[in-house]
């Protein structure tokens, strides 16, 4: 059974930094596609970046180009998001997906196991 817990999140000041982290239970990680996305209240979730199973792939929405990084540590089972230059339309829950293929993925309903999210909250 699979289990992603992230953290990370918090309360940062517009240009601010944040760095997320999702951590996986299971054998199935090194496996599998990873990504991040986010919900803001009263919209639907949003693609945010995805990585392949070895981290040699990586994708981005157009907004968090060359501000997000993601990255993946399969011998630790966690994927983290370095985010930079935040803005106040970054405030969000952000989530962690785990998909059982190992290509990654930008629509939300190609992945299977979810976290329960982490809340980031950018200030003006």
């Amino acid at each position: 059974q699979v289990q992603l817990v992230e953290s990370g999140g918090g309360l940062v000041q517009a240009g601010g930094s944040l760095r997320l982290s999702c951590a996986a239970s299971g054998r199935t990680f090194s496996n599998s596609a990873m990504g991040w996305f986010r919900q803001a209240p009263g919209k639907e979730r949003e693609f945010v970046s995805a990585i392949n199973w070895s981290g040699g792939s990586t994708y981005y929405a157009d907004s968090m180009k060359g501000r997000f990084t993601i990255s993946r540590d399969n011998a630790k089972n966690t994927v983290h998001l370095q985010m930079n230059s935040l803005k106040p339309e970054d405030t969000a829950v952000y989530y962690c997906g785990q998909r059982s293929r190992g290509t990654l993925s930008p629509a939300p309903r190609d992945y299977d196991y979810w976290g329960q999210g982490t809340q980031v909250t950018v200030s003006s």
